[in-house]
Formats: C-alpha cells, structure tokens, sequence
C-alpha cells in the first residue's frame, strides 16, 4: 500500500518504508499526468519500496528553463519526504526521451543524487521533434529551435555536468535512440563511470499501455510489454551507485 501525495507538479508516491527514491521526468506530451502513462513503471518500483516523485509538464521550446521549474519542485518534495520518513533516502534520477536531456540540464549539475538513469535520451532539433513545425517555419520564414539547442546541450553536459554514475539504457527497435552521442559527451569527463545497457523493446517499451492497446493487444503481448518494464526496474534498483 502506498501513499499519493502531489506537491505542485510532483506526483509523489510512498511506500511504508522507502528504501530509495525515483525522480522521474517522462517524455514529451506523454507526461502531462506520469502517475497514469508509466503507471507500470511506477508500480514497479513502488512493489521494491522505492518511492517515486514525477513530474508532471507540456513540453515548451526551453527546455533549460523546464529543467531548472523541475529541479525546485523535486527539491521540495524531497524535503518532505526525508521529514516523512526521517532520513535521506538514496535517490536516482530518470528521464525517459526528453526527460533525460531535463535532468541533464538541472542546476545542480547532477550532485544531488546518487545517479542517473538515461532511457531513450531523444536530443533532436524542433523541426524533427515537431513534424509540423518545418514545413510552417519555411512558409512563415521563421526560425525555431530548442532552447539549448542539441549541440549546446551536448557542450554544457561534457562542460558543467558532474553525475559521474550514469545508467544509459537503449532498446534494439528505438531508432529515436541518441544514447550514444550522451554516453560520447559523458566519457569525454574524467571519472566517469557511465555505461550503456541494451534491452529489447522500442521507444515506448517504458510507457503503461493505453486503453486502445488493450482493445487491440492479446494478454500474452500486454505481459511480455509488463516483463520488459519490470526488467527496466529490475536493473535500475539493482544498480550499485
């Protein structure tokens, strides 16, 4: 049995006794309520007596700016948990697509956890994240792009980034996947310790299944999508940080 608490755009998640803390960012315009689209991946880790802070937010151009609003909000639910349970838990960081390049860009630099865990990290330009958003540009003639832009974003992360303990997970069918250039950009640093896990799955092997899956989907194929999630959670609460 866990309690459910939302602390501004946090969905905090207790176990009685929590060993560790998640702090999950999701992916984009997928994480508007995390608490339902990684229901199974909160769950998961709730069964393991970790709890689980996530937040909650519509994608905007700048994403330092998101980065920095999520920061604040998971420090101050962190406090109330550590107040709840009396002491400071062990916490890892999680994004999931652009969740990932959120807590990359935090203002701590990554100090003020244990590790991160980078699922699908997607560091795009705008104009291949949003479809539309090209062709308008060019019939406008104007020019928009992510704030920082994906090569800023890879500079600050060699430059001022410090989390030397980074779980890099891929899927064998993400072709969004752009784990690769983050784990090039972290090895760049001395002491790092990052490392890249592959796993079978594709982009939204992390997501809860919708109810238009299960209207299409067998049993059999929404329990190989749970094992795959349950693994995720298997190699992240097993991760010595």
């Amino acid at each position: 049995m866990s309690t459910f608490r939302r602390v501004n755009d946090v969905s905090c998640q207790w176990p009685s006794r929590p060993i560790g803390l998640i702090e999950l960012i999701g992916g984009s315009y997928i994480s508007i309520k995390p608490e339902v689209t990684y229901k199974r991946l909160i769950s998961s880790f709730l069964q393991r007596n970790f709890a689980v802070h996530s937040w909650g937010y519509i994608p905007n151009f700048d994403h330092q700016l998101q980065a920095n609003y999520a920061w604040k909000q998971f420090r101050k639910s962190r406090k109330i948990l550590e107040k709840r349970v009396g002491l400071k838990p062990r916490s890892i960081k999680l994004g999931h697509s652009l969740g990932c390049k959120l807590h990359l860009l935090a203002p701590d630099g990554g100090r003020d956890c244990d590790g991160l865990v980078a699922i699908s990290f997607n560091n795009f330009k705008a104009d291949k994240s949003i479809p539309f958003l090209k062709k308008m540009s060019q019939k406008l003639n104007f020019q928009t792009e992510f704030s920082p832009s994906p090569s800023e974003t890879l500079n600050l992360i060699r430059e001022h980034y410090e989390q030397i303990n980074n779980l890099l997970i891929k899927f064998k069918n993400d072709n969004l996947d752009q784990n690769e250039l983050l784990l090039k950009s972290l090895k760049n640093r001395s002491s790092d310790k990052s490392k890249i896990l592959l796993l079978e799955g594709n982009h939204l092997t992390p997501v809860s299944i919708g109810i238009r899956e299960k209207l299409i989907n067998s049993n059999f194929q929404s329990s190989l999508k749970y094992e795959k999630i349950d693994l995720i959670v298997d190699q992240v609460t097993h991760w010595n940080v």
